[in-house]
């Protein structure tokens, strides 16, 4: 419930932390550039820092880790909020802040995906699953949309110092949980464990043929998310709230995506989630229009609910098939790989999009997904993997590894 409670209150004020903040880089005169470039310094620490993350999740008990990240987390979002307002404009200010964020960010995921997969059981994995990505997405829909209101009527710098006391707040939530260490981890160096992390990560090419696919739509989707959306709402609507109302439609979605799945278990986890991905495609048509914010709303409902699908689907690979001693320097790889290019592609658009058209960008994005969906269905196991009967795991890395 503790745990819940602090996922629910980070989420609603990240959701909101994340608009507020484009719309202080724009206040700022920063442009579509500066929009960029302060994401990118967020995820390229974030990069740099999860496979440390995940050998720290392992040897450590993991929500202290988190604990640790929160709090750095509000440090950073409150200074920022300050900044804003007491009138700073400074980018490289706002760079380093979000960059020490997505430090943060970095101890704190790979903890996260390995004390919730920790504290399920094999047979409900799914369900269980699915139900926490709900009460996690149904914060993002109030937050964006708040974020979006509360942007627009007290100001970005107000609303990044609500994100801080939201972090703050998880933090206590987290003190007061009691639960065991992530388990016994062999005395080796930092080196070995990551080398060893890496094995069990390339011995599934469904594994790594995965992330190679989100590293591509990851920067694709982080490129539209914190550029290319706020600069067309900036634009045509003059206002943060179409925005957050779209943001708020993607949250939604995935909250239907994810009450879907507590009852619907797809025996094909790979195939069926990878089909979820498409609907990105028209939210990118939707913005290159533009449509009218309704529309690109519905769009970016249905996106959210594909995407929720492959979510749900793409946990319950990774519960199914990885053993728990290596589960956070795995999904460690899995963030790296998924966020490798975000950086370079949230620096590039503001860029690309005054070099050769803010337009001709966002339809080039909707080719792109559509081209990498169809893509990963190459791999044979994206096509073939199955659920087992009651989710247990099915294979040892090492062996794995050994016998190719």
């Amino acid at each position: 419930m503790l745990q819940t409670g602090a996922t629910f209150v980070t989420g609603l004020g990240n959701s909101g932390a994340l608009i507020a903040a484009a719309f202080a880089v724009l206040d700022a005169g920063g442009g579509g550039t500066g929009v960029g470039f302060v994401a990118a310094a967020r995820t390229l620490p974030l990069v740099g820092f999860l496979l440390l993350g995940g050998v720290i999740a392992d040897r450590f008990p993991r929500h202290h880790v988190m604990v640790l990240a929160n709090v750095a987390n509000a440090l950073s979002q409150g200074v920022f909020g300050v900044y804003v307002l007491t009138g700073g404009t400074e980018l490289w200010v706002m760079m380093l802040l979000s960059g020490i964020g997505g430090s943060a960010q970095a101890l704190y995921l790979p903890a996260a995906q390995g004390l919730l997969f920790a504290s399920m059981e094999a047979e409900h994995a799914g369900p269980a699953l699915a139900a926490y990505r709900v009460a996690a997405t149904g914060s993002q829909i109030g937050g964006a949309a708040l974020g979006g209101a509360l942007t627009t009527t007290i100001g970005p710098g107000a609303v990044l110092v609500l994100d801080a006391a939201g972090f703050v707040l998880a933090a206590v939530l987290r003190l007061f949980m009691r639960l065991p260490a992530s388990g016994p981890v062999e005395d080796d160096s930092v080196l070995r464990q990551l080398v060893d992390g890496w094995r069990a990560f390339v011995a599934r090419r469904w594994l790594w043929g995965i992330v190679l696919q989100f590293a591509l739509l990851n920067g694709v989707m982080t490129a539209g998310e914190t550029v290319y959306g706020p600069l067309v709402a900036e634009e045509h609507w003059g206002a943060a709230w179409p925005w957050g109302v779209a943001l708020s439609a993607l949250g939604l979605g995935a909250l239907v995506g994810g009450l879907i799945q507590v009852r619907y278990r797809p025996r094909r986890l790979l195939r069926v989630g990878n089909w979820g991905l498409l609907p990105v495609a028209p939210t990118f048509v939707a913005l290159a229009i533009p449509a009218p914010w309704p529309l690109l709303a519905l769009s970016m409902f249905v996106c959210g609910v594909g995407m929720e699908v492959f979510g749900v689907c793409w946990m319950s690979a990774l519960h199914q098939e990885i053993p728990p001693e290596y589960i956070a320097r795995v999904s460690a790889y899995d963030w790296l790989g998924s966020m490798a290019l975000a950086p370079a592609c949230t620096a590039l658009a503001g860029p690309a999009g005054n070099a050769f058209g803010y337009s001709n960008m966002l339809w080039a994005c909707a080719g792109a997904c559509v081209v990498l969906v169809l893509a990963a269905f190459v791999i044979p196991e994206v096509r073939t993997l199955s659920r087992t009967p009651t989710g247990q795991r099915v294979s040892d890395p090492v062996a794995t590894v050994d016998a190719s």
